[in-house]
C-alpha cells in the first residue's frame, strides 16, 4: 500500500476529545498536576490534495482553531501507541510489530503539534527521526550506558545534581510532551509518569539554601514546563526567595514540540522573577514555524532570553548546511545557537550518534563564513560526571619563541607575534622616560 492509496479512519473519537478539552479550558479549571496520560489519535476521514507548510491541515484539518491553540489539548491527545502513529504515517505490518517490540522499552509519545511537522511520507524525514521509534534502538542497544554523565553519583537530595561549584540542577518531573529518541534520559521513561513531590522540591530548597557557592539553579525534567503554570511558580518563587541564588534556567523543549504551551499566564509569572534564561532544543530548521517564533518572542517580550542547545544527530543536523539554515534561522526569531552537544553515550541511541569529527567540521565549515553569532559551541559531555569540554577545530599550527603560525577560515597561513609575559618592570628601567610618562605606561598596561 503507497501513500496515496491510505484510507485514513475516523475523527469521530479525536473530535469528541477536543470539544471535552475546549470546554474543560474554557471554564478556567486550574490544572494542579500535569495532564494525564494520553488518548491515542485517529486519523481524518480523507486525505486533502496538495501541501501546507506544515501537515496540519492533511492530518488535523478538522481540529478547530480553539483546539489547536490550546497546550492541553495537545497534550492530552498524544500519540502513545504503534497502532495510532500508523494512522498518521505509513508503516508496513513488519514495521509495526518491530516498533511495538520498542516501544515495551522505549515508550512513544508525540504531540499533535509535532506530529504535524513531520512528513509522514518520507521513512528519513529529520524532523521524524526525532520522534518516531526505530528498531535500531533495540538492536544497537547494549551500546553505551543508561545514565552515561553519571547523574546519580552527583545527586545530593533526590532530584537535585550538584556537579559545579556554583550551579545544581533540579529534575521536577520525568513527564515530556515528546519523548525524543535521543534523550539524555531516556532510563526514565520506564518510571511512569512522577512530579516531584512538595517535601521533595522542600528538600531540594534546603540544600541549596545551605549552600551559598549556589549561584545559578537549572529546573528541567522531563520536562519542567508540564507542570502547571501555578505549581511551577511555586518552585520559582521558593528559588527565588534564596538571597544567594542569581539566575535561575529553565530547560524545556515546549518551544518546539508544544509551542503554545508558551502563553500569556506563563510569560507573566516568568516575568516576576526575572533574571530567568531559558534553554531550548531546536534541531532542525523546520522546526521553526511561525507558533515556535510566536511562542519564543512572546518570552523575549517578557524578559526572558532564549538560547539553544542542539544535539547532533545522525541524519538529521549533521551536515553544514543544515546547521547554517538552523542557526540563520535562530537568529531569524532572535534565539541564540548557545551549543551543539555531542550526542551523549546513551542506550537506545547509538543510532543517531555522530563521530566527534562531524561536529567539528562543522563548526569549521561555520566559521568565517557566517557571523560569529550563528556559531555554536560544540560540547561533550564527558562520561562520568567530568563535566562540558568545548572543541573547536585546530587553527593554531604551530609555536615557537612567542610566536604562533595560525591558520584561517580559508585555510591561509598567518604568523602572529604573541606577547611575553613579564613582571612589572623595576622603577630604574622607566626612569628614561621620566616619572609621569612611566606612570602613563604602566597605567595603561604596556608593562603589565
Amino acid at each position: 500500500m503507497n501513500a496515496a492509496s491510505r484510507t485514513i479512519k475516523s475523527r469521530s473519537v479525536f473530535g469528541s476529545r477536543a470539544e471535552v478539552a475546549v470546554e474543560t479550558h474554557s471554564d478556567g479549571v486550574a490544572e494542579e498536576e500535569p495532564p494525564g496520560k494520553a488518548g491515542t489519535c485517529s486519523n481524518l476521514d480523507e486525505e486533502p490534495p496538495g501541501r501546507t507548510a506544515t501537515e496540519r491541515g492533511r492530518l488535523f484539518g478538522h481540529i478547530p482553531d480553539s483546539a489547536w491553540n490550546d497546550w492541553r489539548w495537545h497534550f492530552r491527545n498524544r500519540i502513545t501507541t504503534v497502532d495510532g502513529l500508523a494512522n498518521f504515517i505509513l508503516l508496513s505490518s513488519e514495521e509495526q510489530a518491530q516498533l511495538k517490540l520498542v516501544t515495551l522499552k522505549y515508550p512513544l509519545s508525540v504531540t499533535p503539534y509535532y506530529l504535524s511537522l513531520i512528513d509522514p511520507d518520507d521513512p528519513d524525514d529529520p524532523v521524524r527521526k526525532q520522534a518516531v521509534p526505530s528498531i535500531l534502538e533495540l538492536t544497537l542497544g547494549m551500546v553505551g550506558q543508561e545514565d552515561p554523565l553519571d547523574e546519580k553519583g552527583d545527586s545530593v537530595v533526590p532530584g537535585l545534581v550538584h556537579r559545579y561549584p556554583d550551579r545544581v540542577l533540579m529534575v521536577l518531573t520525568d513527564i515530556c510532551p515528546m519523548f525524543c529518541r535521543h534523550c539524555t534520559r531516556k532510563r526514565e521513561w520506564q518510571n511512569g509518569g512522577w512530579v516531584r513531590t512538595p517535601a521533595e522540591v522542600g528538600a531540594m530548597l534546603d540544600y541549596i539554601r545551605q549552600h551559598k557557592a549556589i549561584r545559578d539553579v537549572i529546573i528541567s525534567g522531563g520536562d519542567p514546563l508540564t507542570l502547571s503554570t501555578p505549581r511551577l511558580e511555586g518552585v520559582i518563587s521558593g528559588i527565588r526567595a534564596i538571597k544567594h541564588v542569581e539566575i535561575i534556567r529553565i530547560g524545556t523543549r515546549f518551544p518546539v514540540v508544544l509551542p503554545q504551551r508558551i502563553d500569556h499566564e506563563l510569560c507573566a509569572m516568568l516575568s516576576r522573577y526575572s533574571p530567568i534564561w531559558l534553554n531550548t532544543h531546536f534541531n532542525h530548521h523546520r522546526e521553526i514555524t511561525p507558533e515556535a517564533a510566536a511562542a519564543c518572542d512572546r518570552l523575549l517580550r517578557s524578559g526572558v532570553p532564549v538560547n539553544n542547545q542542539s544535539v547532533l544527530l545522525r541524519g538529521v543536523n549533521d551536515s553544514v548546511a543544515e546547521q547554517m539554515k538552523l542557526c540563520h534561522g535562530l537568529l531569524r526569531i532572535k534565539v541564540r545557537p548557545y551549543y551543539l552537544f555531542q550526542c551523549d553515550e546513551v542506550q537506545g541511541t547509538e543510532h543517531l550518534r555522530t563521530p566527534v569529527e562531524a561536529g567539528l567540521s562543522i563548526i569549521e565549515g561555520l566559521r568565517g563564513h557566517t557571523s560569529g553569532l550563528a556559531v555554536p559551541t560544540f560540547v561533550i559531555d564527558l562520561p562520568q560526571g567530568g563535566g562540558k569540554v568545548p572543541l573547536q577545530p585546530n587553527y593554531v599550527l604551530a609555536k615557537e619563541k612567542g610566536e604562533l603560525l595560525l591558520r584561517n577560515y580559508e585555510g591561509q597561513l598567518f604568523h602572529y607575534r604573541s606577547p611575553r609575559v613579564q613582571a612589572e618592570p623595576a622603577p630604574e628601567a622607566l626612569s628614561p622616560l621620566g616619572g609621569s610618562d612611566a606612570g602613563l605606561l604602566v597605567e595603561t598596561g604596556v608593562y603589565k
